[in-house]
């Protein structure tokens, strides 16, 4: 089945001071959910201009301890009961792609701990605001899918698109937190 999550958000503030931001956004006492965000490659496309980074994040698990009980011996490899849930933490690759002649920086992240049970895919871009080229407009489309735990699927998805979204807010407002503290008051019309 799976579920979407739909996010759109314009930040007064020009599109290099939000990308910047972006990238130094976590960790962040305001969510200490993110315990770590590593850059694990970087290049530059010279022909293009175009940088790529590959980051890695390290995120607590925030699966309640009643859903992790529940599926804890679910899926059965050989003789042995596994506990697909019981992790302390979870890692998440992020994949980005940052054009700043076009003044756009398209990013793509998925989950990387539970690959063979669960699909929690993003794919979000910042870019130039058509309302006003000194604004940044951030669009960004999440994509949660769960399989192998049965009739559990359908809580689990829930529970991971209530805490996607309320994630998603968590981090427009440590943006605008950031934004605010090293640029000042956002730009005007």
């Amino acid at each position: 089945m799976g579920v979407t999550v739909d996010l759109r958000q314009v930040f007064p503030y020009p599109f290099e001071q939000v990308v910047a931001s972006f990238l130094r956004k976590y960790p962040n006492p305001m969510d200490k959910n993110v315990v770590s965000v590593n850059t694990v490659e970087e290049r530059r496309d010279e022909s293009t201009g175009i940088i790529y980074r590959k980051r890695i994040a390290i995120c607590r698990n925030v699966v309640p301890e009643i859903l992790r009980k529940a599926l804890s011996t679910l899926v059965i490899l050989g003789w042995k009961k596994v506990s697909i849930l019981k992790v302390p933490s979870i890692q998440l690759e992020e994949e980005s792609w940052l054009n700043l002649q076009e003044r756009n920086m398209a990013i793509r992240s998925h989950c990387l701990t539970w690959a063979q049970y669960a699909s929690l895919k993003e794919e979000s871009v910042f870019r130039e605001s058509m309302e006003n080229p000194n604004w940044t407009e951030f669009i960004q489309r999440g994509r949660i899918s769960i399989t192998g735990a049965g009739f559990l699927n359908c809580i689990l998805e829930t529970f991971a698109s209530t805490f996607l979204r309320q994630g998603a807010q968590k981090g427009i407002r440590i943006m605008e937190m950031l934004l605010k503290e090293q640029c000042g008051a956002p730009l005007a019309e």
